[in-house]
């Protein structure tokens, strides 16, 4: 038995709920999730006003129209869109920008964007995606690395670089540099004219 197994088997078990809600909670937390939504939710209305039949009563209003398979395509775009954001958060520029002009076209092709239920949350979830940025970590978590590894044992130290000499630095003493423009003989690039 080792140090890190419970002393009774299920005493430190957390419920399987509990569990999944940290981990979403955490999976959501880097990326624009509520942006996603955001635009998901844009894009049903609007696919789905153009071919809904409304009841009121005995009458059956058919809200079809003539811009029926331009309103599913930006509808269906504006949900892959938003899932898009879900598992590939490094597109959220585009996606945004996308989001926000489907919702644009979709005033005139579809219902006024889904009688503005849809224009409205796509064109919210665009500009959440645009603005939305990964958080920086907090100190507590963030590990800092060195470039040397001094004090571990079975790694060499790094061993010091030397500065480079100043005149070696400028090139002037290189029997290959024909420029004759150098800061040791005054010459700086420029002719004189007199």
């Amino acid at each position: 038995m080792s140090a890190e197994t419970p002393a009774a088997p299920g005493q430190n078990d957390e419920h399987y709920l509990q569990v999944f809600r940290r981990n979403f909670r955490n999976w959501r937390g880097d990326r624009p999730f509520w942006a996603g939504l955001y635009i998901v939710f844009g894009g049903f209305p609007i696919a789905y006003f153009p071919y809904a039949h409304l009841q009121l009563g005995h009458l059956t209003l058919a809200m079809s129209t003539t811009a029926g398979a331009g309103s599913l395509i930006i509808g269906v775009l504006l949900v892959v869109l938003g899932i898009s954001l879900w598992f590939q958060k490094h597109v959220r520029t585009f996606a945004g920008v996308a989001a926000i002009l489907l919702a644009l076209v979709s005033i005139p092709v579809a219902n006024l964007g889904g009688f503005l239920i849809g224009f409205l949350f796509a064109l919210l979830g665009g500009a959440m995606a645009v603005s939305w940025v990964p958080g920086e970590p907090e100190e507590d978590y963030a590990v800092a690395t060195s470039l040397d590894k001094q004090g571990v044992p079975g790694v060499p130290a790094a061993e010091p670089v030397e500065p480079i000499a100043p005149e070696a630095a400028d090139g002037a003493g290189d029997p290959n540099d024909l420029s004759g423009t150098s800061p040791t003989n005054g010459a700086n690039g420029r002719q004189s004219a007199g």
